[in-house]
């Protein structure tokens, strides 16, 4: 289809319409009129159809526009099939277009509001039929975004305000409906009772509950718009302040705490801005803030509090006071303990725990079986509680306990004991002071509620020092008189019937050796052991051995060496010497009563002397660096061995000769005979052995130079001599037995050999 712009008048239409219908005949006679209503949104698009839409499309349409419904029409475009003219000026009604007769207004502006007409040329039945037609065009107009107008974007409570909605466009009828949510947010709810639903809301008056944000919504008949939140702020308080505090303890007119608590105190006085909080104690400020913490409260932080709420933006203030009282328990736990009384024969029980605000109340508690009747009998008190339970009436084992009470204390404080003894019996024993001017008597049996209780006294019943709890000492002078005493330590508690004792005596010490005598040869070690011995107390006694020159022995001495243990003392003697370390030996032991000592006979004996030695051969070997040596022993002794000696016999005149070198030392005991080596054959040597045993060497043996090896030709001689005289013997017995045999043929011989 061909759109094409031209100028155009209406009244033309009426002339062109027999050349546009191609010679067909015009029944003008029949043509018909029709008028409809119309409405389109602006930006939209709309169509207008000329005549019903069940007709046949036209054969040459034109359409003309009157705006607002009067004046002159104005031509819009004419079309006849595929051929489409616009008349300029178009636009001002939106993008137009034609298509089979119908008019198409896209993008739709508000210009085209008013009478568009509407003539065709419609084929039927061979002819041409004239159809009029008018469409009247509504145009609406969407509502804009509406936009919130408060009268005061902060208001006093009390005083009114009012909001209005409004729109910068839209068809009426406008209706207006509004939306309120809270400052902190939540779901938005219409403002019932707010002072209408209209286009502006009255509250009159505005108070706390109004704050928060708003929303309108215009409408018309073709849309919807929401407007923008818009916050109202009432500004108002602040309300009397309410002071809570945690934990929440009331008393009567103020609050309590107890001690090391942590104590929060909270004010909250409703305010708009939010109230500026300042906390007084005892009337001086210590905190800003809506909280004030009391982290670990002591007892000085007692007293009044204030708390001053303030609105800044209007200048109010408001005040609350309470009164916080602390209360602290005395220090630590209460303590319980029992004491023998009534000449150990009772028992108190004691508690205390003294301090604190208010004063602890104490109470003693006697075992679960006798609870009840107990609470009555013992009653109880403030910071110090006693009871008296007799001895003989209270089994062993029997448990008591104290109940403290205290308001700063949720579950209380308790402190308990068991009456009963220990197992065993006391246990004595004497002590020495450094250098034995004193004896200490050291009695002890621990344990036990009450303890037991422990005193001294003498062989003839008489008391040595005070009676003590679980320990008791008393101290003696040194004296001789004091050994062989006997002391008695004797104990006693309430619930036993009879006392328990111990006993000891001071005794010398008693000493004991191994041996009386010890026999060794030269050389050896000896050990020489003593201890001390008895049941008596020793008392510390300091044990010491003294040689035979009554010197006594010390560590510093390489020759001895002692080891001591708790009641020993061994002696070591090394590489004992004939006859200087023999003689008697000392071991003594010294307390603060007496010494003992114990003699020990050592006699060191001597080693018998080696054998002499006699050398039997000695001769050199044939190349005269070696020599060959044997030799006897004369008599018996102790021997551990062997040593040969050699030097050089040539000498310079008058010079003296040269020392004797140990040519073999190592030599066994068994051995009697040794070859040796490395000789120089230009020098001549003398040799000489001694016999040896564990530390002496024997007379040397007399001194020999080696012999010269045997002649080597004597042997080939003899030999050579004794086969010819063989050899001559076998000839002349062959010539025997030949003249024998043949005594006719040789006579003579046979005469002179054989006649006798």
């Amino acid at each position: 289809m061909e759109l094409r712009h031209a100028p155009w008048t209406g009244p033309w239409i009426l002339c062109l319409l027999p050349v546009l219908a191609g010679g067909q005949p015009l029944s003008a006679g029949e043509a018909a009129y029709e008028e409809q209503m119309v409405t389109g949104v602006r930006g939209r698009a709309v169509e207008l159809s000329c005549g019903p839409p069940a007709r046949a499309p036209p054969a040459v349409v034109f359409w003309s526009f009157v705006a607002g419904g009067m004046g002159p029409p104005r031509a819009v475009a004419v079309g006849s099939g595929r051929d489409v003219v616009l008349a300029p000026g178009t636009g001002a009604l939106g993008r137009v277009s034609l298509r089979n007769g119908t008019l198409e207004l896209r993008e739709l502006r508000a210009g085209a509001r008013g009478r568009f007409l509407c003539q065709g040329l419609f084929p039927e039945h061979s002819r041409l039929r004239v159809g009029y037609g008018a469409v009247l065009l509504r145009v609406l107009v969407p509502v804009s975004k509406p936009f919130i107008r408060p009268t005061a974007a902060a208001a006093a409570e009390g005083t009114p305000v009012a909001l209005t909605c409004a729109v910068r466009e839209g068809t009426e009828p406008l209706s207006f409906s509004w939306q309120h949510r809270q400052p902190r947010g939540g779901p938005s709810v219409s403002p019932m009772g707010l002072g209408g639903s209209g286009e502006e809301l009255s509250l009159v008056p505005a108070n706390r509950s109004h704050a928060g944000w708003y929303i309108c919504t215009a409408r018309n008949e073709v849309n919807n718009r929401t407007s923008e939140p818009v916050y109202l702020d009432i500004v108002y308080g602040p309300d009397e302040p309410a002071i809570s505090v945690e934990p929440f303890s009331p008393e009567q007119g103020s609050f309590s705490a107890g001690e090391r608590e942590d104590v929060v105190l909270s004010c909250l006085a409703p305010s708009n801005p939010p109230s500026r909080y300042v906390w007084l104690h005892n009337g001086s400020q210590v905190h800003v803030g809506q909280t004030y913490v009391l982290a670990a409260i002591t007892r000085s932080q007692a007293g009044t509090y204030t708390c001053l709420a303030e609105n800044t933006h209007l200048q109010t203030r408001t005040q609350a006071t309470i009164v916080l009282t602390v209360y602290y328990p005395p220090a630590g736990s209460p303590s319980c303990s029992a004491l023998a009384t009534g000449d150990m024969q009772d028992v108190a029980l004691r508690c205390r725990w003294l301090g604190g605000f208010p004063p602890a109340r104490l109470r003693w508690v006697g075992p679960e079986e006798e609870e009840e009747e107990e609470q009555g009998v013992m009653g109880s008190s403030f910071s110090m509680a006693t009871s008296i339970q007799p001895g003989s009436a209270t089994r062993n084992g029997s448990a008591f306990s104290c109940l403290a009470s205290h308001p700063a204390l949720l579950q209380g404080a308790a402190c308990g004991t068991t009456l009963w003894i220990p197992a065993g019996g006391p246990s004595c024993a004497a002590a020495a002071t450094k250098g034995d001017e004193f004896v200490m008597l050291r009695c002890q049996w621990e344990g036990g509620t009450p303890p037991i209780t422990l005193r001294w006294w003498d062989g003839a019943g008489q008391a040595l020092g005070d009676p003590a709890p679980s320990t008791t000492v008393v101290v003696l002078s040194t004296s001789s008189r004091l050994g062989g005493q006997d002391y008695i330590c004797m104990a006693t508690h309430p619930l036993q019937a009879t006392g328990t004792e111990c006993r000891l005596r001071l005794d010398i010490p008693e000493l004991e050796v191994a041996r009386s005598e010890v026999v060794v040869l030269e050389g050896s070690v000896v050990r020489l052991a003593c201890r001390q011995g008895g049941t008596g107390t020793n008392l510390g006694a300091s044990m010491a051995w003294y040689n035979p020159k009554e010197q006594e022995v010390t560590t510093g001495l390489a020759k001895y060496h002692l080891e001591q243990g708790e009641a020993w003392l061994n002696l070591t003697i090394h590489d004992a010497e004939w006859p200087g370390d023999s003689g008697i030996y000392r071991c003594t032991a010294a307390n603060a009563v007496g010494t003992a000592s114990l003699p020990v006979h050592l006699r060191v004996e001597r080693y018998p002397a080696p054998p002499n030695v006699t050398i039997s051969r000695l001769r050199y070997t044939r190349a005269r660096t070696e020599v060959r040596l044997e030799w006897r022993t004369q008599g018996t002794g102790n021997l551990t061995g062997f040593v040969v000696q050699r030097r050089p016999t040539k000498r310079p005149p008058r010079q003296a000769a040269g020392p004797w070198e140990t040519a073999a030392g190592d030599i066994e005991p068994h051995s009697r005979d040794r070859r040796l080596g490395g000789l120089d054959p230009a020098v001549v040597y003398a040799f000489r052995i001694l016999a040896v045993n564990h530390r002496t060497a024997g007379h040397p043996s007399e001194v020999q130079t080696p012999a010269e090896p045997p002649f080597e030709a004597y042997p080939a001689v003899t030999g050579a001599a004794v086969v010819g005289m063989l050899v001559a013997t076998a000839a002349s017995l062959l010539a025997v037995h030949c003249i024998a045999r043949h005594r006719d043929t040789l006579p003579w011989l046979h005469n002179l050999l054989f006649r006798t």
